[in-house]
């Protein structure tokens, strides 16, 4: 697999049943976490730590920052912040795949130069299962 241009990696909103990009993103991450659920005992082989197959809680965050694109897509991604919604996201990770599912908007910060644009920090974080389609 060759590189990849970041500009690529997309992240989009659910409206009306189609995905949509609704902000002017200029960096944005996803990361995958699994807790581990330790069951080491005093059999433990070595006395090394062992750890249950399939038994941690899975998470996903999301992360961006750059410039809202117009003042509809501002105030869909504040609404839904101050609601405390959750709603259906999609990341696009080229020559990877989708993941699709429910986040909530945890963290909606702007910032802002005297000469230049204001700016936004977006966090989300996973409520519910997700579901990966490999492009």
């Amino acid at each position: 697999m060759s590189a990849q241009k970041g500009k690529d990696l997309l992240l989009r909103l659910e409206r009306d049943g189609q995905f949509v990009t609704v902000a002017g993103l200029r960096a944005r991450r996803i990361s995958f976490n699994q807790a581990s659920v330790d069951i080491t005992n005093t059999d433990s082989a070595g006395r090394w730590r062992e750890l249950l197959e399939g038994a941690g809680v899975k998470r996903a965050g999301l992360s961006g920052s750059g410039v809202f694109r117009d003042q509809a897509s501002d105030a869909t991604i504040r609404e839904i912040f101050f609601a405390g919604a959750i709603a259906a996201w999609q990341v696009v990770i080229p020559d990877f795949g989708t993941v699709t599912g429910p986040f909530q908007v945890t963290g909606l910060e702007y910032s802002g130069e005297h000469d230049g644009e204001v700016a936004y920090d977006l966090a989300l974080e996973s409520a519910g299962e997700l579901a990966f389609a490999a492009l």
